[in-house]
């Protein structure tokens, strides 16, 4: 027998409100259907002035602690990927746990944006084959709608993103057959920071020649709404994201046939379909939620594979593969047996 972690519980939560794109064609210069053309988004969920990214995080923890079948005080660690934080500091990942009422126990921020959410997992895995761990909730979250650029202006990047969370428990298990028993497999983490400046948030930031993180003229030239290349994003995401499925697969001896659900970052519907003709993957092997959610950065593994298991397209012993890219860039790819 071989100490590994498993997944064992899974929850998720969208604010109530649905924002479709015929709503952004009153606040941008775009339309349905260019929106629907270049992305695949049909509508995605807002939250309202009140509510913050742990608030959240914690709709979707609950639900998968419950799922777990364990009780709260039963977690050694909370990981939470996100890049929009309740504040700058301290991380979000506090402010989760005096919600849920763990005090004492660690917490992890994790600052990998779309990649976040695999990130996450590959360290709670780690913490837990170290056994020094049985118990990690790893949570991607975010809220988007509240630093976007809604004027013609922001149009290429307002169109794309939402907000919502996504949560899992890890647990420490024994694996006696690697074909049959619910595990993680492998995970590969990439990064290249010469491409940082691609897709990222300028501001506020200490990166800058001033004295002050944030000034007037920082926000008069709108620093503080995220940039993105798209056409760099797209062809490196492509790239990235195949290359280290393959070689993922090829470390794991498993081949792309064996996969039975391939669970996506969701930025691009166009990427995703991209990836599958490229690599060969039958489309209903595919699950995806873009159209419905947006981007929800590190929470749309998560929330995917959620909506997967509510609709019956993923069950206990299914073999899974996810791949995610993201601003840093970062890239990265995880097997698992759910």
């Amino acid at each position: 027998m071989a100490l590994s972690s498993k997944i064992t519980g899974v929850g998720s939560f969208v604010p109530e409100r649905v924002v479709t794109n015929h709503d952004l064609e009153k606040m941008m210069n775009t339309s349905d259907e260019w929106i629907q053309q270049r992305t695949g988004i049909v509508e995605r969920r807002w939250v309202d002035a009140n509510t913050s990214t742990s608030d959240l995080a914690l709709k979707a923890s609950v639900e998968a602690i419950e799922n777990a079948g364990i009780d709260k005080n039963d977690l050694d660690m909370i990981i939470f990927a996100t890049l929009s934080p309740d504040h700058d500091f301290p991380g979000a990942g506090c402010f989760l746990q005096d919600k849920l009422g763990v005090p004492g126990i660690p917490t992890l921020d994790i600052r990998q944006q779309c990649t976040g959410f695999l990130y996450a997992m590959s360290i709670a895995d780690k913490f837990i084959k170290s056994g020094s761990n049985k118990n990690i909730l790893v949570i991607g979250a975010e809220i988007h709608s509240k630093g976007l650029d809604r004027s013609p202006e922001g149009r290429n990047v307002g169109v794309l993103f939402g907000d919502g969370a996504g949560a899992i428990v890890m647990s420490a298990t024994d694996v006696k057959d690697d074909k049959a028993d619910s595990h993680i497999i492998n995970c590969h983490l990439h990064c290249d920071g010469s491409y940082a400046k691609e897709l990222w948030l300028p501001g506020p930031g200490t990166g800058f020649n001033s004295e002050n993180r944030c000034d007037q003229k920082m926000l008069d030239e709108g620093l503080h709404f995220p940039q993105m290349n798209g056409k760099v994003v797209f062809v490196n995401a492509v790239k990235k994201m195949s290359q280290s499925l393959i070689n993922l697969c090829k470390e794991s001896e498993v081949k792309f046939e064996d996969i039975d659900l391939f669970l996506f970052h969701q930025a691009n519907l166009r990427i995703n379909s991209k990836l599958a003709e490229m690599m060969g993957i039958p489309e209903e092997k595919v699950f995806n939620t873009i159209q419905k959610y947006g981007n929800t950065t590190a929470a749309t593994i998560p929330l995917g594979m959620h909506d997967a298991v509510k609709e019956g397209k993923l069950k206990p012993g299914m073999l899974v593969a996810s791949a995610a890219f993201g601003s840093g860039f970062t890239w990265a790819s995880s097997l698992y047996r759910f």
